[in-house]
């Protein structure tokens, strides 16, 4: 439903999640060519990357040249890489489709890092080569593990690493044909995926463990908003100041907010005192807040 006043979604997000969702809720059905114009597809539903207009849901024809991945200014462009020309295609995708499709190598997570090279190196599309290849990486890293469900995302990850990811893979598509590198920074960016999902995830924990600990204490509204943000991404010490600036009122009032939570043991009066006091959220027992 449309809610008056929230921004609209932008439909290349939308394109985007309605392609990972389909790689991972169905990771189980073949990569077919159709399934790949599909992604493609709802990644540009108006045809157009920024102000270029893009080949939607086929194969690049190579009609205003070589497909290359270029930076740089006019006049003094690098051409990092230069892909197959088009003719070449549909030979070359058979030739993958036939290969991610089959059951020859039994690891599904080495076949998701050379699944990615190997897409991303035919290039077959105008554009969205790179954001295909993670969903076709994504599949496979599911079928790994044979569950659509994940607490990681390497696509997440990836973009995280993106100045390292383009340069090894420059790197690897200048090269020979030993892909050991590449396989290394992608088993690497794997694992630290899932090391950044598993802080996350016990942060959520956390945050889940002190909310249901002080379920029974009457908190206002700025108290709630503060606490949270506390427990989330917070900068440095909570003071009296801090609290003022962040609800928006006086030291004075901040102050009356925070003597409660010290009184409950929901916040723990640090060391220093005087300008320098400073608070931090403490340890409640289970059912404990409210109670002292």
């Amino acid at each position: 439903m449309d809610i008056g006043g929230l921004k609209a979604v932008d439909s290349n997000v939308e394109g985007v999640v309605e392609m990972m969702l389909d790689a991972t809720r169905h990771f189980d059905e073949a990569v077919a060519v159709e399934r790949l114009f599909a992604w493609h597809a709802s990644l540009f539903p108006t045809g157009r990357s920024l102000m270029k207009r893009v080949t939607v849901g086929s194969w690049r024809n190579d009609a205003t040249g070589p497909m290359q991945v270029v930076s740089g200014p006019i006049g003094r462009e690098r051409v990092h890489f230069e892909a197959h020309a088009a003719k070449r295609l549909e030979n070359e995708m058979r030739s993958f489709l036939d290969w991610f499709n089959g059951s020859a190598e039994s690891d599904w997570v080495v076949k998701a890092a050379l699944a990615h090279l190997w897409f991303v190196t035919i290039h077959p599309f105008d554009d969205g080569n790179g954001r295909i290849a993670r969903a076709i990486a994504d599949v496979a890293l599911a079928r790994s593990e044979q569950s659509s469900q994940r607490f990681y995302s390497m696509s997440a990850q990836i973009r995280q690493e993106r100045v390292k990811y383009y340069e090894i893979l420059e790197q690897t598509q200048k090269g020979t044909l030993d892909v050991t590198p590449w396989m290394d920074w992608f088993l690497g960016c794997l694992g630290r995926a899932i090391e950044g999902a598993q802080t996350t995830l016990g942060a959520v924990l956390t945050k889940s463990s002190f909310w249901q600990s002080v379920r029974d204490f009457t908190l206002n509204e700025w108290q709630r908003r503060v606490l949270n943000r506390v427990l989330e991404d917070f900068d440095g010490k909570l003071t009296t100041s801090k609290w003022a600036r962040l609800a928006k009122c006086s030291q004075d009032t901040a102050l009356r907010d925070i003597l409660p939570l010290v009184s409950a043991g929901i916040l723990v009066q640090n060391r220093e005192g005087g300008r320098s006091t400073s608070y931090s959220v403490g340890k409640i027992e289970e059912g404990g807040a409210g109670k002292k």
